[in-house]
């Protein structure tokens, strides 16, 4: 089924080279889609799409708070959401014994997610749109929305364990808040791919939608439920307050990972490598 989405707006926002807007006003919906640029993982580059995307969204609610109560996050890589974090810039950083690169990378990621997870301290609500697969870091980062939209036969999954890691940017906080930390480290020592189906049964996907049909569900969620929108933000705002998430523990954990990114062996560097290609080529095919 061919994929329904909201046209980008060239004029809106230019200089987020990676994410495509699209500002529905009636519906004080902002829909944005990440655009990118060979393989779907968050590279630097995107990173700093983001870090400016939650910026501009900040001004934009500011200047006109009634046409902004919804913020969406989605895809336009065929069958992809996001493959997690740049493997390559990894790879490269621990060559060089670059500690710092890769602090730098996971505190940066580490932002972005934390300043989701409060909803940019505004009155808005998140909602993360999966249409295609989310591994790893891309997993990790929908876990940080409020609400989770994803189509049957999706694949959810941390697969850092075949190559001697663990999800370093807020999986086990988020996961933890969520399902528990045994079944949040069961999921992150197994890597066990999970469906679309399956992560609604646990709670975690809010809204199952039929293949293609990911954005249409978000409309009709947001059609019955815009007239609670302010008293659903403070129910949000319960939950994260009983389970709160300090952004010094996503720091401490991304130092953690920094060490074991430095204590890699060669043949776990080897299986990244041939991660990166088969990812690559299902991007080119794609």
């Amino acid at each position: 089924m061919t994929r329904s989405t909201p046209e980008p707006v060239s004029r809106f926002w230019p200089e987020l080279g990676q994410i495509d807007c699209a500002h529905d006003v009636s519906n004080a919906t902002l829909w944005s889609f990440m655009a990118f640029r060979g393989r779907p993982s968050y590279t630097p580059e995107l990173l700093d799409d983001f870090h400016r995307w939650q910026a501009n969204i900040k001004l934009l609610k500011a200047a006109h708070p009634q046409t902004v109560k919804y913020v969406v996050l989605g895809s336009r890589h065929p069958g992809a959401f996001c493959f997690g974090g740049d493997l390559d810039y990894f790879l490269d950083c621990i060559r060089r014994g670059d500690r710092i690169g890769l602090a730098a990378y996971g505190l940066s990621c580490i932002r972005i997610l934390h300043n989701n997870w409060t909803a940019l301290n505004c009155d808005i609500t998140t909602i993360g749109l999966a249409q295609g697969d989310a591994l790893g870091g891309g997993f990790e980062s929908l876990l940080s929305f409020d609400i989770i939209c994803a189509e049957k036969g999706t694949k959810f999954g941390f697969p850092e364990q075949l190559f001697g890691l663990f999800p370093g940017m807020g999986a086990l906080s988020f996961l933890g808040r969520k399902l528990g930390f045994a079944k949040a480290e069961w999921m992150v020592r197994t890597g066990k791919t999970l469906t679309a189906e399956q992560l609604y049964e646990l709670g975690l996907v809010h809204i199952l939608a039929e293949p293609g049909e990911g954005v249409i569900a978000i409309n009709k969620f947001i059609h019955k439920n815009g007239s609670r929108h302010a008293a659903q933000l403070q129910m949000h705002r319960a939950m994260k307050r009983a389970n709160p998430i300090p952004f010094d523990e996503l720091s401490d954990i991304v130092a953690l990972w920094v060490d074991a990114c430095m204590e890699l062996e060669e043949h776990n560097m080897q299986v990244m490598r041939r991660l990166v290609g088969a990812q690559s080529k299902m991007g080119n095919a794609a």
